[in-house]
């Protein structure tokens, strides 16, 4: 009877959070099938944990930080073959289908920014992970958490708007 409460329980967090996750994992590795095969070990390692997650409520957070701690497992077992390309183009490749000119000048925005404000500002904008959440992901304070969301929306604010800078808004 156990297994069958966990195997439900496993079930309904895979459907609930699979495609934040992959995008998530989409963001962080910037290919497909890595996302996927992150995706993939993410959840096998949910599965074998899943009598850890003491709180249903932080289901997603532990979601994401297993995945987050599996992709920095990824690297620190492989070592890619370095070779030169044009990071611009890795950085917009076509994630979605917009191609707008506010869209192109989004992703260009957010590639400027640097990883530690653009990672807690993804995790809530595209996750929805609150601000205790997203410091339990990326192991940081809360108030660091609100410090880098604060600044990232800021300096994405400038780029984007420069004259509302400029009238004090």
């Amino acid at each position: 009877m156990q297994q069958k409460r966990k195997k439900l329980e496993y079930e309904r967090l895979v459907l609930a959070y699979s495609d934040e996750l992959f995008r998530y994992a989409l963001w962080l590795c910037h290919d497909k099938n890595m996302a996927e095969d992150l995706l993939q070990e993410t959840c096998m390692r949910a599965w074998k944990s899943l009598d850890k997650l003491r709180d249903s409520l932080s289901s997603k957070a532990w979601l994401m930080t297993i995945l987050r701690n599996e992709h920095a497992r990824q690297y620190a077992r492989f070592r890619p073959e370095i070779v030169d390309f044009d990071i611009d183009m890795l950085s917009l490749r076509d994630v979605d289908n917009d191609t707008s000119p506010d869209a192109f000048a989004l992703k260009q925005a957010l590639n400027e920014l640097a990883n530690e404000y653009k990672e807690p500002l993804l995790l809530q904008v595209i996750v929805g992970l609150s601000c205790e959440e997203i410091a339990s992901v990326c192991h940081i304070s809360k108030s660091a958490t609100m410090t880098r969301l604060f600044r990232a929306k800021q300096k994405l604010r400038s780029v984007l708007r420069p004259e509302a800078g400029r009238a004090g808004e």
